[in-house]
């Protein structure tokens, strides 16, 4: 690819990002606007009743609450391009402070199911494929469409039900243990707090990798290519090896990057369910205080966060295959 063709591609691509930036914010905006919820008395509490009107009216002049919404939008959009996102009214500090401090636990558990489920959907997806019509091919497309049905926050109610409950191995709720300092916590401390989350988040994508390349590998098994190689006397593993793993990664490392909208719309499932301080319980806290800045700063850093996935399935879609480098360059 020339000098040119990669500067055009960049362009083409940051383009993208703002326009889409710009759409989702204001569509997200409009949304909170026409909320019910009163952003003074989200922002006041339980003491709404002994302040003033004029105490009132202060704290609309102070958040710019009392201009129109348009004109709030507009000196938020101007604020966020120069680099300041706003302060939080719930946790009065900066956006950008909130999301940093909950940024490590979020991306730590989406990055942990996302992997879980990659593998294992790829996996399963393999051997469903391999083995179609047999018992094992029904109980994983059995498995997968029961999961691709069952809402995220049922299996985690379950899985603490189960697990931290009744068997009481894992601990029921937090990213670490109630009460300890950080500087004493421990990376197992943190892994006991992660497991059962990290299983209920990655059950989103098991299910739709699993699908998609059990179909897949069984398209492959039945092509022509395939066809000749068993002639030619290759047994099935050789064949899985030589001829269906790479091309049944494709569709699968497409699907997979492409859920990350999906993970992290699970993972505010996921975290409300165990109390698990990342980025998806931030997002309902603000949405159910009409904490405005804060939402519209965690819609952005999701978007960017789709996005990203989305142009990384791109990217290794054209290293995977050499035909689309070769149509493309």
């Amino acid at each position: 690819m020339q000098f040119k063709q990669i500067i055009k591609l960049i362009i083409v691509i940051f383009l993208k990002l703002v326009i889409l930036l710009v759409s989702v914010t204001s569509v997200s905006f409009a949304l909170v606007s026409m909320s019910p919820v009163d952003p003074i008395q989200a922002y006041i509490g339980a003491d709404m009743m002994n302040i003033s009107a004029e105490q009132r009216e202060a704290i609309e002049q102070y958040w710019g609450l009392h201009e129109p919404a348009l004109q709030q939008f507009y000196a938020w959009f101007q604020s966020v391009v120069t680099g300041d996102f706003g302060t939080s009214l719930i946790f009065r500090k900066s956006v950008l402070s909130v999301i940093s401090e909950r940024f490590f636990s979020s991306v730590l558990l989406m990055g942990t199911a996302w992997i879980i489920s990659g593998i294992l959907g790829f996996v399963l997806g393999l051997i469903a494929g391999a083995e179609e019509g047999s018992l094992i091919d029904k109980f994983i497309k059995t498995y997968s469409f029961t999961l691709a049905s069952t809402p995220p926050f049922w299996i985690g109610i379950l899985l603490l039900m189960v697990f931290a409950v009744s068997l009481q191995l894992f601990p029921i709720g937090l990213s670490v243990p109630a009460g300890m300092l950080t500087e004493k916590v421990t990376i197992m401390d943190r892994l006991k707090h992660l497991v059962l989350p990290a299983i209920t988040l990655s059950v989103i994508g098991v299910a739709n990798v699993v699908i998609h390349t059990r179909q897949k590998v069984i398209d492959i098994f039945k092509s022509d290519y395939v066809m000749f190689a068993r002639v030619k006397g290759e047994n099935k593993l050789s064949i899985l090896r030589h001829h269906v793993l790479r091309n049944a990664l494709l569709p699968a490392v497409s699907i997979h990057f492409a859920s990350f909208g999906e993970l992290f719309g699970g993972a505010i499932l996921a975290e409300q369910v165990f109390s698990y301080p990342g980025l998806g319980q931030a997002v309902v806290q603000a949405g159910l205080r009409s904490d405005v800045p804060l939402l519209l700063g965690i819609v952005i850093f999701s978007t960017i966060f789709v996005f990203i996935g989305n142009m990384i399935a791109d990217i290794l879609y054209r290293v995977i295959d050499p035909k689309i480098r070769s149509d493309q360059s």
